[in-house]
């Protein structure tokens, strides 16, 4: 059997095209390699914004949000009625238990009193989900996914936590911890929102 120069040549522009966009299908933050495009319970998301959290001049960790549209307002987030996802990977060793306080602190922060008290139950339940692995490591990955009709995903380390949690409430009220008037990071609500990177923070 001949070699065909044209058809190995043809391969070998196909290979370079498919490596090239694996490359262009990922973008970096703050060394973490995020996916432009996931699939969440059948629906493609694309990558709203991306950027990283701060606190003083350290990096905490990265967070990407997917949605089925893309918005730049808090409204236009939480009013998009399909899948969603929050990604966290953790940029420096944290105590889990205390990433919990502080996620329950930052719901708490941005939503009345009378509203936070309805998802006290679930609130609670996520603490002691955190609170069970003592230590997030450096490159540690969660999510947070919200399906229609299933509730809020939790899953860390690539593992499921237990049943989702099902008031839609819950998650728009983890999402307000970085999109609410009181975000856990001004720049990095901006980068979720796509106006901003706050990976390029001086």
């Amino acid at each position: 059997m001949r070699h065909n120069p044209l058809s190995a040549l043809a391969l070998a522009g196909a290979f370079f095209c498919a490596s090239f966009s694996a490359q262009a299908a990922t973008i970096d933050v703050a060394g973490v390699p995020l996916e432009e495009r996931v699939t969440v319970a059948g629906s493609p998301l694309v990558l709203n914004g991306a950027g990283v959290r701060y606190k003083a001049v350290f990096q905490v960790y990265t967070a990407g949000l997917y949605l089925t549209a893309k918005a730049d307002t808090t409204e236009g987030v939480l009013g998009n009625s399909g899948p969603k996802r929050i990604t966290i990977t953790m940029l420096r060793d944290i105590d889990a238990a205390e990433l919990g306080k502080l996620f329950s602190r930052g719901m708490e922060d941005n939503m009345d009193r009378a509203a936070f008290s309805k998802l006290i139950p679930g609130v609670l339940r996520m603490s002691q989900i955190f609170a069970a692995y003592k230590k997030l490591n450096k490159g540690d990955t969660f999510t947070v996914d919200w399906v229609p009709g299933t509730g809020s995903v939790l899953t860390v380390r690539g593992q499921v936590e237990g049943e989702p949690f099902k008031e839609p409430a819950f998650f728009d009220a983890l999402m307000r911890i970085w999109l609410g008037p009181k975000p856990a990071d001004w720049q990095l609500k901006d980068a979720l929102l796509g106006k901003a990177r706050s990976s390029n923070r001086p």
